[in-house]
């Protein structure tokens, strides 16, 4: 029976939080978009995956683009907060991401979703796609398109695109990234075969029956075979809670001894139907022997939870409804992003290097920030480093991706908005993670609904039209080039944004602001961002430590706690504590995260020397 067709100005294939921000950012900005997704919820890692403790792009400086606009939509609907957790500063529910971004979706009269569906085909030209075939309830649907974009965990569409790929290890002669293994120990190390991709894990949600365990827990207890170890860096409160959730839900996704799968991996990516079913099936299993484990020795604190309905597609309401997926194919783009680009130009509080094109001119379309992580069995791989103390916690070096990472070298018209965007596997430690993926997503749906609209394919479309077009987007704008000192919510932010793609110089190794006063604004102000709506106007001692961090001694105890660890997301406050060099009476507005432990502070409102 030939395929039913219909027609988008652009395709999604989607299934990853990339191909959903795309299909989004496609459709406001005017084109008709079609979404198609494997299972039957659409937010991948942040929702179906149950990866709700998103790492990176924390600071209010990168909370910019759809990422922000997510971080502040789950915060209006969570009276508790998100700052629930020590691995984050956010935390939510996998229905509460998923609702939100269907919510979005369906605001949308030009954007069309439809669920369950399966990628046959594809029909190329020598330089063009120009449609994708699916199956979707038993029937064959062709969709034509001008832009067909993979927003996809895996890269899925690569290989029915016939498209090269990267998959697997580079050697260090490739590229001459300091943390890559030399080819000789390639070749001689079955290790590389064995794992070819990082772990995935299949995340699990635990529930707490109280904040804190009914009896006294065992700092580091023996737990079942195979997890002997998994409390051997961490007390078991803090492997519990690593990712603790509204609610009391704590998302289990841990990396050390814990349930990341190691074995078969490769039946995901060379095979279908029981082979897939089956690597699924060992994941799950050994996510549910894991939280068994846990529970065990929890003396009643923790039990399974309930995170996922049935109609995300979860087996059960404990299980996520598809892995998390850490890396899959990668594309050969017109630009590939390596580990030198993520790391830091100097030590200390610096940047990456800035990506320019052969005339000069700066090509970024988002920023991210994560340190750099790959999971495998063992221990872990060692890693260039390219983190700092920035606001009294550990901070990632923010770096850029260029629009070339996005596009085919192959095809004119085809983008790759989630993981599969072109890195290679060093870098992939680093540019996998939520927020980067949300604003990769984005700039490749603004870029096929520009290009559409100006009759050219995506790898013509002149970058600077896409960067102004993230800078002024109305509902969401997003930040291209880092600047450390000015958060998203600076009056001057987009004029900042703008003045440092036309003039590089204006942003110092550092990442701060040189076109004038760099002195970060906000510091007094009230903060009115829904992130602070648990904040608390307190008073107390604010100390500096002689480790370089802060503390904070309340007048009046809280948690049982008078003394308290401070952070802070927000540069002015960052740049006022680094001038403390001695204790100070101070008032000033702070969320509590008895979990970090720490005290959040969003605003310095007053203050007199201490003596």
């Amino acid at each position: 029976m030939p395929a039913h067709s219909d027609s988008a100005s652009v395709v999604v294939w989607g299934g990853g939080t990339g191909g959903v921000a795309a299909a989004i950012q496609a459709a406001r900005s005017g084109a008709n978009t079609v979404l198609l997704t494997p299972g039957p919820w659409l937010g991948g890692m942040v929702s179906a995956a149950g990866v709700c403790c998103p790492d990176g792009n924390e600071l209010s400086p990168w909370q910019t683009g759809l990422w922000g606009a997510f971080l502040r939509g789950l915060a209006e609907a969570e009276p508790a907060g998100l700052d629930q957790n020590w691995v984050s500063c956010f935390g939510f529910r996998p229905a509460q991401a998923e609702a939100l971004l269907q919510e979005w979706v369906a605001s949308l009269p030009n954007l069309l979703w439809l669920s369950s569906c399966r990628a046959l085909a594809v029909e190329r030209s020598e330089r063009l796609v120009h449609s994708l075939t699916v199956e979707r309830n038993g029937q064959s649907q062709r969709f034509a398109c001008g832009v067909l974009i993979d927003g996809s965990d895996r890269g899925d569409l690569l290989p029915l695109l016939d498209l090269p790929f990267r998959w697997g290890w580079e050697a260090q002669e490739v590229w001459n990234e300091p943390s890559a293994p030399s080819g000789a120990r390639m070749g001689s190390d079955s290790f590389f075969q064995d794992q070819p991709v990082q772990s995935p894990t299949w995340v699990v949600m635990g529930q707490l029956t109280a904040d804190a365990p009914p009896r006294p827990l065992s700092d580091k207890p023996l737990l079942a075979s195979p997890f002997e170890q998994a409390c051997r860096s961490f007390s078991l409160s803090h492997t519990i809670t690593y990712g603790r959730l509204p609610g009391g839900l704590v998302m289990l996704n841990w990396p050390l001894h814990g349930n990341d799968w190691h074995h078969g991996l490769d039946r995901a990516f060379t095979a279908e139907g029981s082979a897939e079913s089956g690597l699924f099936l060992e994941m799950r299993e050994h996510s549910r022997r894991f939280a068994e484990a846990l529970i065990e020795v929890s003396n009643g604190w923790l039990s399974l939870g309930e995170a996922f309905p049935r109609e995300s597609g979860s087996p059960g309401p404990a299980f996520a409804a598809m892995p998390y997926w850490r890396e899959g194919r990668r594309l050969i783009g017109r630009q590939t992003v390596i580990e030198q680009d993520l790391l830091p130009i100097q030590s200390g509080r610096t940047m990456a290097p800035l990506p320019f094109d052969e005339a000069g001119r700066l090509t970024s379309i988002a920023v991210g920030n994560y340190a750099n992580d790959h999971h495998y069995p063992g221990g872990d791989w060692p890693l260039a480093p390219k983190s700092c103390r920035w606001g009294g916690r550990w901070s990632g070096t923010p770096f850029c991706i260029p629009y070339g990472a996005l596009i085919s070298a192959d095809l004119d018209n085809v983008l790759a908005a989630d993981k599969a965007f072109s890195t290679s596997h060093m870098a992939n430690g680093a540019t996998r993670l939520q927020p980067l993926i949300f604003n990769v997503g984005q700039a490749a749906g603004a870029a096929a609904a520009l290009s559409l609209e100006l009759g050219q394919p995506p790898a013509d479309l002149p970058v600077a039209l896409l960067q102004e077009h993230l800078i002024a987007d109305p509902v969401a704008p997003a930040g291209v080039v880092p600047l450390w000192d000015t958060a998203w919510n600076h009056p001057n932010w987009a004029s900042r944004q703008r003045a440092v793609l036309l003039d590089p110089t204006l942003l110092s190794d550092s990442g701060c602001w040189l076109g004038g006063s760099a002195e970060p604004l906000l510091l007094t102000r009230r903060s009115s961002s829904p992130l602070d709506r648990a904040q608390q106007c307190l008073h107390g001692e604010l100390i500096p430590l002689e480790n370089g961090d802060y503390a904070f001694d309340l007048e009046q105890p809280q948690f049982g706690q008078r003394r308290w660890p401070v952070i802070t997301l927000e540069p002015a406050v960052d740049l006022w504590l680094q001038r403390l060099d001695q204790s100070k009476s101070v008032e000033l507005l702070g969320c509590f995260n008895p979990w970090g432990p720490w005290l959040r502070v969003s605003s310095v409102l007053a203050w007199v020397s201490g003596a």
